[in-house]
């Protein structure tokens, strides 16, 4: 007899297994740790952890377009140098308080990259990705010229504004902790509620085949448009918070290719591209390597380059994909598994 006729049997769809609920109450527990990190950790402790969690996010949203939209961009830099530049704009010009510029900042980015999706969107795989830099760089050498905003050398936050941020230097601090905390995770859940969503398997059909999934009934201009958005967005919140910790921007530290996409795209590659942990894993060997190698100059980006080059010969799914193909780990479960249990 067919088991799933059997009477004498109950059934339960079930997205949770043992791993992912021992990796949910442990990725609790580091938040908790994080959370009271302020009152026990020195000040250098701090600022990478504020640093960590901007990379996570960035990462978050770029494995999103690239691993689930199947939208390889280069240009990411150009939302996290619209939203640096719309923080000091809104800030200094409009006088809005400095987080809630920063909110303003992402939805304000969010506007800008539609009519950005709608040229870049003309293009397929390589050109896709050249046309993003392409259009980052319009938005670098076009902001490069507006003296309001310093011009090609930039400008800092006055000291008014920045005081608006935290009367003393630890209160700022403590706050942009707090704000990149809060951020970091908020980019992790809205990716995951998204893929646990229609959309998330609008997503998956696409990013198996944009095509066959047109033939099905998504509307794949429309869910991508929707993901580049999103991404856009939420980037542009975390460039806003990266310029409001340094105080400073200018066109080639806000739109700098390196720092903002080629690492992003390390951290992805190396952590396993199209899976919700393989960016937390990605960014976690970052900050390892580069605390061991950055000292080594130039001979750093090399092993950087070696490694990730290594990595998509030999385990193209990344360190996350190969702990789950072998061991069967999730943290993040999105997949539903049908439970089949005797009748008491």
């Amino acid at each position: 007899m067919n088991a799933l006729n059997n009477p004498a049997l109950t059934y339960r769809v079930q997205r949770t297994t043992t791993s992912s609920r021992v990796g949910l109450t442990l990725l609790g527990l580091c938040v908790l740790v994080l959370i009271s990190a302020p009152w026990w950790a020195d000040r250098a402790s701090l600022r990478l952890v504020v640093e960590f969690a901007y990379y996570l996010a960035l990462a978050q949203m770029w494995n999103l377009l690239a691993g689930y939209a199947g939208m390889v961009s280069v240009g990411q830099q150009a939302f996290v140098g619209l939203g640096g530049y719309l923080l000091f704009m809104l800030s200094t010009q409009l006088g809005m308080p400095p987080l809630f510029a920063v909110v303003l900042s992402g939805v304000l980015v969010a506007l800008l990259a539609i009519p950005t999706a709608l040229i870049v969107f003309r293009l397929r795989g390589a050109y896709f990705a050249i046309g993003t830099w392409v259009v980052a760089e319009v938005f670098r050498l076009g902001l490069a010229q507006v003296s309001s905003l310093g011009g090609g050398s930039g400008q800092s936050l006055p000291a008014a504004i920045v005081r608006q941020i935290g009367n003393d230097r630890d209160g700022r601090e403590m706050l942009i902790y707090f704000t990149a905390l809060a951020i970091a995770i908020g980019a992790v859940a809205v990716v995951f509620f998204l893929l646990r969503s229609r959309q998330g398997l609008a997503l998956a059909s696409i990013r198996d085949s944009e095509p066959a999934s047109g033939s099905l009934g998504v509307n794949t201009f429309r869910t991508k448009l929707m993901v580049y958005v999103l991404a856009a967005g939420c980037t542009g919140v975390v460039g806003a918070l990266i310029f409001l910790q340094k105080l400073r921007i200018s066109p080639e530290a806000a739109f700098n290719l390196q720092d903002w996409t080629a690492v992003v795209i390390f951290i992805v590659i190396i952590g396993g591209i199209g899976t919700l942990e393989g960016p937390l894993i990605g960014t976690l060997i970052y900050f390892v390597l580069r605390g061991c190698l950055a000292q080594y100059g130039a001979v750093y980006m090399i092993i950087l380059g070696v490694v990730a080059v290594v990595m998509m010969l030999k385990a193209p799914q990344g360190v996350w994909g190969l702990i789950s193909e072998r061991l069967g780990w999730q943290v993040f479960p999105m997949q539903r598994r049908l439970s089949i249990q005797s009748k008491p």
